[in-house]
C-alpha cells in the first residue's frame, strides 16, 4: 500500500500540473511537447524496463520502494488525460479569478481543480490499478521480501511446495479489498467523467 498510494498521489500532483501546464501556458515548442507526450503513450514500460533497471541498478537504489515509486510517477498517459480535460474547462473561468486579484496557483486550487474532479477520480482509479498490479518492475529491483509489494508475494507464495489454496485463496480476496474501497470512494466522480465523454461524443 505504502509504494500504490505514493505512486497515486504522487502521480496525480506531477500530472495535473504537468497536463495544466500544456493547456494553459503558452510557450515556445508547446506543440512538440504536447507531440513528444502523445508519442510516448505508445511506448510500453516493458520496452524500457531492461536499461531502466540497469540505470537503478548503477545509482545503487534497488531493492527499495523509492526503485519501485519513481518511475511511476510521470506518466505521459495520465498526463494527456488532464491536458485534454483541461484544454475543456472555459478559459474566462479563470480570467475572472486573475482579475480578483488570484495568482496561478490559487486559479489552479480553486477553481481548476474542483472543476476537474471527474478526470482526477479517474486518474486516481486507473492509476492504482496499474500499480496495485504491476509484477514485472517489482520482479526485476527486488530481491528481500521486505520490500515486495503485495502481488509478487502472492505470486511468489504460489510457488512454494506445497501449495497453500486456502491461503492463497486468502490472500486474492485482500488483494482485490483495497481496488473495490478505491473504485466506491471514487465512483461518483468517475460515472460523471464517463457521462460527460459521452455526452462530449
Amino acid at each position: 500500500m505504502i509504494i500504490t498510494s505514493s505512486i497515486v498521489v504522487a502521480g496525480i500532483v506531477v500530472n495535473s500540473l504537468f497536463g495544466y501546464a500544456l493547456a494553459r501556458m503558452t510557450f515556445r515548442g508547446r506543440g512538440l511537447l504536447v507531440g513528444v507526450v502523445i508519442a510516448l503513450i505508445i511506448i510500453p514500460f516493458q520496452a524500457i524496463a531492461v536499461p531502466l533497471f540497469f540505470m537503478m541498478a548503477k545509482i545503487e537504489v534497488l531493492d527499495t520502494y523509492q526503485v519501485q515509486i519513481v518511475p511511476f510517477i510521470a506518466s505521459p498517459f495520465f498526463t494527456y488525460l488532464f491536458y485534454t480535460f483541461f484544454l475543456s474547462i472555459p478559459k474566462e473561468l479563470e480570467e475572472a479569478a486573475r482579475v480578483d486579484g488570484a495568482g496561478p496557483l490559487t486559479i489552479f486550487w480553486r477553481v481548476v481543480v474542483p472543476l476537474a474532479r471527474p478526470v482526477y477520480a479517474t486518474v486516481a482509479i486507473l492509476s492504482f490499478l496499474f500499480a496495485w498490479g504491476e509484477l514485472l518492475w517489482p520482479v526485476l529491483v527486488t530481491r528481500g521480501p521486505e520490500v515486495r509489494p503485495l502481488p509478487l508475494g502472492i505470486a511468489v507464495f504460489q510457488t512454494l511446495p506445497p501449495v497453500q489454496w486456502g491461503d492463497i485463496m486468502a490472500f486474492a480476496t485482500v488483494m482485490t479489498l483495497p481496488l473495490l474501497v478505491v473504485f466506491l470512494a471514487f465512483q461518483d466522480a468517475f460515472v460523471r467523467s464517463v457521462a460527460r465523454t459521452g455526452i462530449k461524443g
